[in-house]
């Protein structure tokens, strides 16, 4: 399981040009699910994810999590992460989940962060979506559980 995580001031996610989800500061989450993922993983991704200390603090580091800013979480399904890009100039999908694990995944990953995290909002697994965010640094991290 892939998380390409951004910090933002803001972020949103809309779908035939209607906005269905957005947050103020937090982090951004674009989530890649890839064959033979499980929901250890999905448990391990975001605990790294509420915990990686990616906000500063009073000197300027970063030094604080989701958790200690009480940052809001918006994810968005991203089939593409999982892709083979090493060879060639057209990415292979085939590390990727199927629609049906990708879904279930996703759906899983979402429940728990709703058990863990006060504000969680989410894109839509299989649409069509413009996301649109503010890169706050810009900080970004890839992390794989």
């Amino acid at each position: 399981m892939i998380g390409l995580i951004q910090r933002v001031t803001r972020a949103n996610v809309e779908v035939d040009n209607k906005e269905i989800a957005s947050i103020g500061e937090g982090i951004l989450l674009l989530l890649g699910v890839e064959k033979g993922d499980s929901q250890q993983q999905a448990d391990r991704l975001l605990q790294r994810i509420i915990t990686y200390r990616i906000f500063e603090d009073e000197s300027g580091r970063m030094n604080k999590s989701l958790l200690d800013t009480q940052g809001e979480l918006l994810v968005v399904p991203q089939f593409t992460l999982p892709a083979d890009t090493k060879k060639g100039t057209r990415p292979s999908f085939g590390p990727a989940a199927s629609p049906e694990l990708g879904k279930q995944q996703f759906d899983y990953f979402l429940q728990q962060a709703k058990n863990k995290l006060k504000t969680i909002q989410s894109g839509q697994f299989g649409a069509d979506m413009q996301v649109s965010l503010i890169n706050n640094g810009p900080v970004t991290f890839w992390l794989q559980c």
